[in-house]
């Protein structure tokens, strides 16, 4: 590396030393990554409270809906190998109709599935189904569509139920279960320990789990100190986990495209490489170049009424990725990127938020995450993100040179 790149990193980081750190009992992990590997990283706080074991940027953790853009990986390598494509109807794969009733003349295709615009809709967290239960049950309540807005309206909801039918389609055209397939064919070729609900992981990443606790210190996931979970899947109380009653594609929501994959923060910035080098990462092919640029291309941008921002945090969307910020009336997403654009993805659940990021012009991207983070948590001046996940976000783009 340089030495005036070197220089510009050493004060970066010293400077970065003066903010604040998360509490002993949570984590905060950032990697800055540029085409050709890693140029910064730290890792502060506590991964496993139990057992005192401090957080290190090599520690998986359930990353929350940065996942979204990694299942969207999953259906580029399928476009690749002419399995999918983006604008037929999704009913053909999945086997049964899959229609707004009240538009039951427009199909909804992967295209409105991945960048959020297909009408669909849901509540009480219902995207979650437990084993053995029917996404296309689910997909029989009329409170999971939108009545106003129909497919093909390019109207903007962000919604988890998209993507367990999106895992759902990936099952029924590779013929085996979504998170077998995505470590085999997605996460393997880029060299990751990296799993969705831990049954494809080694034991090795389990050991090193990053659990998420309430603000308190409650355990909520991931509460695992080097045993696997007891059931890798949702169940109704009372039911057996037993993962022979899965059925190919009727539940694509078990193994949580949508916010379930455990990874690491250096993990993350593999994937980052990949999209910035279009599709390869150390000398192997990924996606083609073709691929990287369908999965990065915003398709969807707020124009005042053509959707629903969140309070100004979704302002844009593609096929599994998001860009900020974006200079709209009403959008509040810069995160602090000093001018630049970047496309990815954030995440948030279980008091974690957590961020995959890359500057396609410059070449960088970062990857970070913070744990602990109270809901409702108090947000950054001017922004639609919480402080703590600014913070986080600052804090290791600080460490890429200006």
């Amino acid at each position: 590396m340089p030495r005036a790149i070197v220089t510009l990193l050493s004060i970066a980081l010293t400077a970065c030393a003066t903010l604040p750190a998360p509490t002993t009992r949570h984590a905060e992990v950032g990697v800055a990554f540029g085409r050709n590997g890693d140029l910064a990283s730290f890792a502060d706080g506590i991964a496993d409270p139990q057992s005192g074991r401090r957080v290190t940027i090599d520690d998986p953790v359930r990353v929350a809906s940065v996942s979204k853009m990694v299942t969207a990986i999953g259906v580029m390598k399928l476009i690749d190998r002419g399995k999918l494509d983006l604008n037929s109807d999704v009913s053909r794969w999945l086997g049964w109709p899959l229609r707004n009733p009240s538009f039951p003349d427009r199909p909804i295709t992967l295209a409105m599935l991945l960048s959020h615009t297909g009408s669909i809709r849901e509540h009480d967290d219902n995207y979650v189904i437990p084993l053995g239960g029917s996404l296309r049950e689910v997909m029989t309540d009329p409170k999971n569509w939108d009545a106003n807005h129909g497919p093909g309206d390019g109207y903007f909801a962000y919604v988890n139920l998209n993507y367990p039918i999106i895992g759902s389609v990936i099952e029924k055209v590779t013929g085996e279960r979504f998170d077998v397939w995505m470590r085999r064919e997605v996460l393997a070729p880029m060299k990751l320990d990296a799993c969705f609900n831990w049954p494809t992981c080694s034991d090795q990443a389990v050991a090193r789990a990053v659990e998420l606790d309430t603000p308190d210190g409650k355990p909520v996931k991931d509460d695992l100190h080097g045993q696997r979970p007891a059931c890798p899947v949702f169940v109704k109380e009372g039911d057996p986990c037993d993962l022979g009653r899965w059925k190919l594609g009727e539940n694509g929501s078990l193994f949580s495209p949508q916010g379930g994959l455990r990874i690491s923060a250096r993990g993350l910035s593999r994937i980052g490489r990949m999209l910035l080098n279009g599709g390869t990462l150390d000398g192997v092919r990924i996606l083609s170049p073709q691929a990287v640029e369908t999965l990065l291309t915003q398709t969807w941008t707020f124009n005042g009424i053509n959707g629903v921002t969140d309070g100004g945090f979704y302002c844009s969307a593609g096929n599994g990725t998001h860009q900020l910020p974006n200079k709209v009336p009403g959008c509040l997403d810069d995160l602090g990127a000093r001018g630049a654009i970047l496309v990815g993805h954030a995440g948030n659940a279980y008091g974690l938020k957590s961020g995959l990021w890359i500057d396609r012009r410059r070449g960088r991207g970062i990857a970070y995450f913070v744990t602990g983070v109270p809901d409702p948590a108090p947000k950054a001046p001017g922004s639609a993100y919480t402080a703590a996940e600014v913070d986080a976000f600052r804090r290791t783009y600080a460490s890429l040179p200006r």
